[in-house]
């Protein structure tokens, strides 16, 4: 993980670090940290008695595995409290979840990845759980591609990584099959995978039409055996129209 570009180092080593403990799935020991950021042990072990100390960063009780604080939970809440399209698109996720009966997110788009805002969980007992928190690969995931597709060809060749990460056998993998599946997304208007974020599992996704390029967006995930061509228009359909609503409220707020 390369320095970011600009600002103090100290702070920028800090964003890095921190954002390393968050996207990690277990605590990191300190040197496993410094593979991972490429910094000197002393320099991140100072860090790190600092961020502990001010409950940014969690240490187990052999202090050697560190993880993800809760004041960057409190920092991460205030975030979605304030964030107005969150705000509107609330009701809309529980009456979505409510007809579809299936489980439905928001998230945005940011860099290469998306990240998810908020979830509503389906009531079946197989169902696709809540993934608020979470950053997946944009090229990944139906919500991914459809904010995606709101880019030209060559907005995308410079967002996405050289190397595309395959989350399951069936995530794309080269860009010339992303730069067609996305092509077909912008003619069709919504986007869907089957399989190429989890197994057993397929999404469906449309743009929020807010912004330009628009960079939220609204999916539902279905497991396969109930993703049939009949539940996917439903889908395709309540989405649009959930979507175009909560895009035409924003559009009418003061300053929009």
């Amino acid at each position: 993980m390369g320095e970011v570009a600009g600002g103090v180092k100290s702070a920028a080593r800090t964003v890095e670090l921190l954002e390393a403990l968050a996207q990690a799935p277990r605590r990191l020991t300190l040197t496993e940290l410094a593979g991972q950021l490429g910094y000197p042990k002393s320099s991140i072990h100072m860090l790190l008695r600092t961020l502990v100390g001010a409950g940014w960063v969690e240490v187990d009780d052999r202090g050697t595995a560190y993880g993800i604080g809760v004041r960057a939970l409190l920092v991460g809440t205030a975030f979605l409290d304030r964030d107005v399209v969150n705000q509107v698109a609330t009701p809309h996720l529980a009456a979505l979840r409510a007809h579809l009966n299936e489980t439905v997110h928001l998230a945005r788009l940011d860099g290469a990845d998306v990240v998810y805002l908020a979830s509503r969980e389906s009531m079946h007992i197989l169902r696709s759980g809540s993934r608020v928190g979470r950053r997946m690969p944009a090229h990944s995931t139906a919500l991914g591609q459809v904010l995606l597709a709101q880019l030209s060809p060559e907005e995308v060749a410079e967002r996405v990584p050289a190397e595309l990460v395959t989350e399951t056998q069936h995530t794309i993998s080269d860009h010339n099959s992303l730069a067609l599946e996305l092509q077909d997304v912008r003619v069709r208007g919504w986007a869907a995978e089957r399989e190429q974020d989890s197994l057993g599992l397929g999404s469906i996704a449309v743009a929020i039409p807010y912004g330009r390029p628009a960079t939220y967006g609204l999916s539902c995930s279905i497991p396969l055996t109930r993703f049939t061509d009949a539940h996917q228009r439903d889908v395709v359909q309540a989405l649009h129209e959930h979507a175009n609503e909560i895009g035409g409220t924003l559009r009418r707020l003061p300053g929009a």
